[in-house]
């Protein structure tokens, strides 16, 4: 049986093209909304949180602006006033309805920032209404409750962000992104072998950085919520800081890395690291370096490191959609868990 979140899956090039086609030439709107800023806060939740990752080291790494992750308790909870004076605040919600990061919008509104809303709910959502600058994904309705294309369009939303704020890239990267990720669902590696491998244990570590580190949270965030797995994700360099006490015979690694980029050298050494101390290392990307040191490995997308991680994703999605069936688990519908969840 064909689940819905295999389907969803496949629909990513032509939500891609959609998103892309829509907000690219809206790049000058950025482009005012964040001129008068000098910062950026991201707020978020789940795998918005895991997407705005991506967009803080977009920001910082090519745009060179500083940027940070909310804690939007600091408005919801503790309701402390900040100067946001200079700030550009970005919201990220798949449905546009999560009312702690609607408000958490409208607090930092109200504190000076300037504000930005992405969202797949469309112009009328609340957060979409909440925001100066609405940058709305055209993924189309999602009904498998784990996010796939939802992801992956947001991811592209924050790449056209990271263009309005003058990030030194070349926006010619992006438009090949869903051609590359077309490419990437028609040979994605080993996803048997792998799900094979991760079948039989109870946790794994995901681990990646820089700009593959959001990849990393949200492999771990499918794997956990889809495959009911153990999955703990990190950043490569917190990993090596004692975590990786927990890597053996019955945790293994998943690495993922782009195929370029100056996290690469260092992603393989982890790889031969962990196969070396006997445990078992699956890779996603890296290239031929990474996959030559891992026991399995999932293929990355031809793609630059910068937009690396909106085709880093799909093999994962592919392998935990792979992996919940062969445990016995519906991925559409896992346990416990709502489209749409509201936090205090």
């Amino acid at each position: 049986m064909t689940t819905r979140m295999f389907s969803e899956i496949g629909e990513q090039p032509q939500a891609l093209r959609a998103t892309l086609d829509a907000l690219l030439p809206r790049v000058g709107e950025v482009e005012e909304v964040a001129k008068q800023t000098r910062q950026t806060l991201f707020i978020a939740r789940g795998t918005s949180d895991n997407a705005a990752v991506y967009g803080r080291y977009l920001a910082e790494v090519h745009a060179g602006r500083l940027s940070t992750l909310a804690s939007p308790s600091i408005a919801t909870t503790y309701r402390r006033k900040l100067d946001l004076d200079g700030v550009l605040a970005v919201a990220l919600s798949q449905s546009g309805r999560t009312e702690e990061i609607v408000e958490t919008l409208a607090w930092a509104k109200d504190c000076g920032a300037r504000t930005v809303a992405i969202t797949n709910g469309g112009e009328n959502s609340p957060l979409a209404q909440a925001a100066d600058l609405a940058l709305c994904t055209l993924a189309g309705e999602e009904k498998a409750v784990p996010a796939t294309k939802t992801y992956t369009t947001q991811l592209a939303a924050l790449a056209v962000l990271g263009l309005g704020m003058g990030a030194d890239v070349d926006v010619a990267d992006l438009v090949r992104v869903p051609e590359a990720v077309e490419a990437l669902l028609a040979d994605p590696g080993d996803v048997d072998g792998v799900a094979e491998g991760l079948a039989g244990v109870p946790g794994a570590v995901v681990s990646g950085r820089g700009m593959a580190f959001s990849t990393a949270l949200e492999l771990a965030l499918k794997l956990k919520e889809a495959c009911y797995l153990h999955a703990m994700g990190l950043s490569y360099a917190d990993l090596l800081h004692g975590p990786i006490a927990v890597v053996d015979a019955d945790t293994p690694a998943i690495l993922v890395a782009a195929g370029d980029g100056p996290t690469l050298p260092g992603t393989v050494a982890l790889a031969q690291r962990v196969t070396g101390a006997g445990a078992a290392a699956y890779g996603v990307g890296g290239g031929q370096d990474l996959a030559a040191a891992c026991t399995l490995s999932l293929k990355g997308p031809d793609l630059p490191e910068w937009v690396a991680p909106l085709g880093l994703i799909v093999p994962g999605q592919l392998l935990t959609e792979a992996l919940a069936r062969r445990l016995g688990i519906n991925p559409d519908a896992p346990r416990g868990l709502n489209k749409v969840t509201q936090t205090d």
